[in-house]
């Protein structure tokens, strides 16, 4: 005879909160009962960024890419804006963009099989050109790189020059940085990074050259995504990434540089990440948009919907795909990216399915890119704007997560605000009790993950290979640097190297000088160099 299932164990979210069997009216706390009547495109948005939702404005299919030379980078981006894609991710070679070293740095050296396999490899100005070549750049939206704060102005001032060589108007481009502090302090094994405070200067000094010069730029996105791949749960994810923008505004306030509001316009498009729990992580973004509004109304003041609308990116997680029958991954790419969705986000990207192997093969990538067109235009998914909106459960599981998170927003406050929580490395130490509980909840069978702790028979274990990338990518970069150094105006290259240096040790903003930099052919190496003399490195409060 069939036992019942079993009801004796605790049932809670990702994020450890209790859930009950069901949910009714009274279980939605009477605080957020008060925002129920507020339709999409309304405040506090937390239904939605426009009453239309995707019937007028389908979310942006954003597709991270990149590997080997620029020109593979170049073939891969066209082959995604010919499958659908609606905007593009120019990814820069981890090994040498991350920490500002050219192939021929004694630490590339030492690695030098790996160089292009997380990014193709762009030292100057010149491999910027190559690899956006023929790419529509004024009517697409584009992310140039400069993940990390440190490589984000080379980055965008490449991109930049390049454009203004092309003859296209600044002012008219659209697109986004990232300079993201939780990828560069929190999510990356350190070598060199400048310090925390510096960080905040560029940051600020970027959102003052965008709001100048170009007003349909994002200067920076806070990536909580990345703050979450670290082991932050939901809550957690948020409220960092809340106290995060408060350091931005804060900088911005205290220069007196550019209006408040225009600032948090600057900071107001963000990345969070979306992993398995369907409802907490569609929740997670109602509750953003709600929180974004509140900051903005209550600590500074700022009441323009147009400001205080969050405009939000996604990612689906990639620490979610599993290198054990890896096709399973399109079913959990497809349930994040569905959760994307319900929770309203306004552009996404779907993890490879061959992640945990590899950077995404072309069809991983095709894959991903097929997965949100599905449920785009077979699900009716965009007939309804915010179609979770009033279910007992998703309101009073947002009310949860905003009320977590505003407490562990308090929390980093407490510890002296965001740089403080990551220089000390209280918000390592957070992320790491997190990534300990997950560990031993799979460890104890309470997390299942099929395919690896459950169901492992796996009938067709060799059926993805992964992506093995080109093997020139090191030396096509060397010789190319080498080219650079030999035929640039060298002159004129030092000049903007000592002025680069000059700008550092002073208070004006980094970007005009930067911007010469690249336009005089200055490496990335050279900048890195620069930056190490000014600044010295971070200490990292994390053993390497």
């Amino acid at each position: 005879m069939q036992q019942p299932p079993d009801d004796s164990r605790d049932w809670v979210s990702a994020s450890g909160i209790p859930l009950k069997s069901f949910y009714l009216a009274d279980d939605i706390p009477a605080a957020h009962q008060k925002v129920l009547s507020s339709g999409p495109g309304e405040a506090p948005f937390h239904r939605g960024s426009y009453p239309t939702g995707y019937r007028t404005k389908p979310w942006r299919i954003f597709q991270l890419s990149g590997f080997g030379k620029p020109e593979d980078e170049n073939e891969r981006i066209q082959f995604l804006l010919e499958q659908g894609e609606t905007g593009f991710i120019m990814e820069h070679d981890r090994n040498t963009a991350d920490h500002l070293y050219n192939v021929d740095h004694p630490e590339v050296l030492a690695r030098r099989e790996d160089v292009g396999l997380t990014g193709a490899v762009m030292q100057s100005i010149r491999d910027i050109d190559i690899c956006m070549k023929d790419l529509p750049i004024e009517t697409s939206y584009g992310h140039a790189g400069g993940a990390v704060v440190q490589h984000a102005p080379f980055a965008l001032a490449g991109y930049w020059s390049v454009a203004k060589q092309r003859g296209y108007d600044l002012s008219r481009l659209p697109g986004t940085g990232q300079s993201d502090f939780f990828l560069t302090y929190l999510g990356c094994v350190t070598k060199q990074q400048i310090p925390t405070d510096a960080g905040l200067r560029f940051n600020a000094d970027i959102m003052e050259f965008c709001d100048q010069h170009l007003p349909r730029w994002v200067p920076v996105s806070i990536a909580g995504y990345n703050g979450a791949d670290s082991g932050l749960n939901a809550p957690q994810e948020l409220g960092a990434l809340f106290a995060n923008a408060v350091e931005y505004l804060e900088e911005i306030k205290r220069r007196g540089t550019m209006p408040i509001a225009r600032a948090a316009r600057a900071c107001g498009g963000v990345s969070f990440r979306m992993s398995m729990d369907v409802f907490e992580e569609a929740s997670k973004l109602r509750a953003a948009r709600l929180m974004w509004t509140q900051l903005l109304n209550e600590r500074y003041d700022v009441h323009d919907p147009k400001v205080s609308n969050l405009r939000i990116h996604c990612v689906t997680a990639g620490s979610r795909m599993t290198y054990q029958q890896p096709i399973n991954n399109i079913v959990r790419g497809t349930l994040m990216g569905l959760a994307a969705a319900l929770g309203g986000v306004q552009s996404l990207g779907v993890s490879g399915y061959d992640e945990a192997l590899s950077i995404p093969s072309e069809h991983a990538h095709q894959m991903s890119v097929r997965i949100q067109q599905v449920l785009q235009e077979e699900t009716n998914i965009a007939a309804v704007t915010d179609p979770l909106g009033g279910s007992y459960y998703v309101e009073t599981l947002t009310a949860q997560l905003i009320e977590r998170a505003w407490a562990f927003f308090e929390e980093i406050q407490d510890q002296g605000g965001f740089l403080a929580a990551l220089d000390s490395g209280w918000l390592h130490q957070k992320a790491a009790e997190n990534q300990h509980r997950e560990f031993m909840a799979q460890n104890d069978g309470t997390q299942k993950i099929i395919g690896v702790t459950d169901h492992t028979d796996d009938i067709s274990p060799y059926e993805v290979d992964g992506f093995m990338g080109v093997d020139d990518a090191f030396d096509v970069a060397l010789a190319r640097l080498e080219e650079v150094k030999r035929s640039r105006h060298e002159k004129a290259a030092g000049s903007a190297m000592r002025d680069l240096e000059a700008v550092l040790r002073t208070s004006d903003n980094i970007m005009p000088a930067m911007m010469t930099a690249l336009e005089s052919e200055v490496t990335l190496g050279e900048v890195g160099d620069i930056y190490r003399e000014a600044f010295g490195d971070w200490a990292t409060p994390i053993q390497t």
